[in-house]
């Protein structure tokens, strides 16, 4: 229902409540006014009283019995009642009649009445009143002093008495008539609030009816209503995924509740699948936010068996929201590639199988908001490596392709490459271009980057000249060692007091991961130079499809292999055999692997069952102050080995000392 809709609604409701509350009103103040007057109408009342008296008072007179007291010569006066005499009713010559005391003293003395009536014939005679003296004892008290009165309005208001004019019977009969109208008016008024009533109870009950299956899918396939219910329902299951034991008993010792983890060295914190889009795809790349540590990415090829759906996935997991991906975004090819913006953390770019280079926007849906032209301009075979590189202010994305070209892109302006670069070289038989397969640029180096082929080799290559080599493809320092294509190239992080950063990886589809050691770029070669690894590490049984120093640790790095494993080496302990080895999913292949990129706890393992798997290596990530002097030792010892072997070139020596 729309905000407008309900907006009508509750007005309506409102509107019902008010004339309910009038007419409350209206009746409760009617019963007060019946309370408090003593009739219909008492004033009324008492008027036609009166004028029923004034009409039939002379009749009444005559119900006495013949004891009949004359009305009093003075205007508005009331007539007496008759008095009882000791001897009998009688009436005095002049028509005043004797009447009586309270205490039965005033006696009339008809003895001297009748003596006076017989001296005295010609006098009127009047009657006199002797009162019966008694002696009363009466104590006298000083009068106290008088009493100042003080008036105000009230006092004097309330003592009046007007006398009420008389009251015609026309005015009775309009005053009713009034009141008939008035009664009639109420009571329409009642029915009249009582019918609107009932309409606004049926607007109400038709405006929140059943809804149709056509109007419910309709409100159901509103944009606003996806969006609020996709966002709701993320806040909701990142709460209800929050591992936090909220009834822990801190008073139990911790002996009771061991951890069924405890004492394993690397601990599986989740798996990231969702069926909607991991079904029939594999992970082909994942990278780590740089600026929200739960937040991952990885990036999905083709789902054959789905036409209707897009070629290519990428998808931002959050560790909070492990049901579903907190971002999907789409592709119309097959994303190889895929990895967050360091300085925007609302970006995130990706490499395709047809050559474009797309830019999605955590903020905005799930098309890309920039991509590349499908042109000769850029790149027009698959992309299976980019990086970013440079400042803040300043910073490309690089990216390469399989048939040898290198381009440079501003993240602002994706309609054509900055620089292009054709990496070519010369010894190749049929075919000059270079098919690189992985790219990286060491610490703190922007111009000058080593790239993987699908020959085995890795070539050395410059953005721009500098001093004593030239743009494009090194032809001459040729870094041999693998037989097959090389999956994975990493260098050593710049970290801590040792630097090793002329150190870099390398993994292959010949089962072998080899370390080796950066020629000088103080010192080209002017003559075909081969340069071989400082060692070897041939533990694995299947391909090795990446690798990866650990960000903190100078001798951690971890290897991910077709087998399913995932294996951590320490050069530190052990040069054999890695020291932990899991086997991580179902026994399918592993294709990517990250650190991230806090502080290396965790490693994201991307699956070719479409799964993404987090894993927290604990304690292993936190290195000693001897890490780097042990590593150095351990360095030197591989390239003495190799220097007995034969297999080293003279400046082998060089690290032993760092940079």
């Amino acid at each position: 229902m729309s905000d407008k809709r309900r907006a009508e609604i509750e007005a309506k409701r409102a509107k019902l409540a008010e004339l309910r509350k009038a007419r409350a009103d209206r009746q409760r103040a009617e019963t007060e006014r019946r309370q408090t007057e003593p009739g219909p109408s008492s004033g009324a009342r008492r008027d036609v009283d009166d004028l029923v008296n004034q009409l039939v008072g002379s009749r009444s007179g005559l119900d006495t019995g013949g004891d009949v007291t004359p009305s009093s010569s003075l205007p508005n006066t009331p007539p007496r009642p008759t008095a009882n005499l000791l001897y009998g009713s009688a009436l005095s010559p002049s028509g005043r009649v004797s009447r009586q005391s309270d205490v039965g003293s005033d006696k009339v003395s008809m003895g001297t009445t009748m003596v006076g009536m017989m001296e005295h014939v010609d006098r009127v005679l009047i009657p006199r009143f002797i009162p019966d003296l008694i002696d009363v004892e009466q104590e006298l008290f000083e009068l106290p002093q008088r009493e100042r009165v003080i008036y105000n309005k009230e006092v004097q208001t309330t003592a009046i008495e007007t006398e009420t004019p008389p009251v015609s019977e026309e005015d009775i009969r309009q005053q009713i008539m009034r009141e008939r109208e008035l009664e009639a008016e109420r009571l329409a008024q009642d029915k009249e609030l009582e019918e609107e009533s009932v309409q606004l109870e049926k607007e109400i009950e038709q405006e929140i009816r059943e809804l149709t299956e056509e109007e419910r899918s309709h409100i159901l396939s509103a944009p606003e209503f996806l969006d609020f219910v996709e966002q709701s329902s993320k806040i909701l299951q990142r709460a209800l995924n929050d591992g936090y034991d909220y009834i822990r008993d801190y008073t139990i010792g911790t002996e009771a509740n061991g951890d069924d983890s405890e004492g394993k060295r690397v601990k599986r914190i989740c798996a990231f699948y969702d069926e909607r889009y991991g079904k029939n795809r594999s992970i082909t790349d994942v990278d780590w936010s740089p600026k929200y540590p739960e937040l991952s990415v990885a990036s999905y090829n083709k789902n054959p068996a789905a036409l209707n759906e897009p070629d290519g996935i990428v998808a931002v997991w959050n560790l909070h929201l492990l049901d579903r991906p907190e971002f999907v975004f789409h592709s119309q090819s097959d994303v190889l590639s895929v990895t967050f913006s360091p300085f925007h953390s609302n970006l995130v770019f990706g490499g395709t199988y047809s050559g474009q280079i797309l830019l999605w926007d955590t903020r905005s849906k799930h098309l890309p908001v920039l991509k590349t032209p499908l042109s000769a301009a850029g790149h027009t075979h698959p992309v299976y490596a980019m990086q970013m590189v440079g400042t803040q202010n300043a910073h490309n994305l690089i990216t390469s392709s399989t048939d040898g070209t290198v381009c440079s892109w501003l993240v602002d302006m994706l309609a054509q490459p900055q620089e292009t670069l054709e990496l070519i070289h010369a010894g190749h038989n049929k075919t000059g271009e270079v098919a690189i397969t992985t790219l990286d640029f060491p610490d703190n180096e922007t111009t000058t980057f080593w790239v993987g082929t699908e020959e085995g080799n890795v070539y050395q290559a410059n953005r721009y000249d500098r001093a004593g080599a030239k743009a494009g493809l090194n032809q001459y320092d040729i870094y041999k060692g693998h037989a097959g294509p090389v999956m994975g190239l990493h260098f050593h992080p710049l970290v801590g007091p040792v630097d090793f950063s002329d150190l870099f990886l390398t993994a292959s589809v010949d089962w072998t991961v080899k370390l080796w050691r950066s020629k000088s770029l103080a010192k080209p070669s002017t003559a075909a130079h081969a340069i071989s690894p400082i060692y070897s590490f041939d533990e694995a049984d299947d391909y090795v499809y990446d690798v990866k120093w650990h960000p903190a640790h100078p001798a951690l790095f971890g290897t991910v292999d077709g087998s399913g494993k995932f294996d951590v080496w320490n050069l530190n302990t052990d040069t054999e055999v890695p020291v932990v080895s899991t086997n991580v999913g179902s026994g399918r292949a592993i294709n990517k692997l990250q650190w991230d990129r806090k502080d290396g706890r965790r490693a994201a393992l991307g699956g070719s069952d479409g799964k993404l798997y987090v894993y927290d290596i604990g304690d292993m990530a936190l290195p000693r102050e001897s890490e780097w002097t042990d590593l150095q030792k351990t360095i030197a010892g591989f390239i003495g080995g190799a220097q007995a072997n034969g297999v080293a070139d003279g400046d082998a020596t060089r690290i032993v000392a760092g940079r």
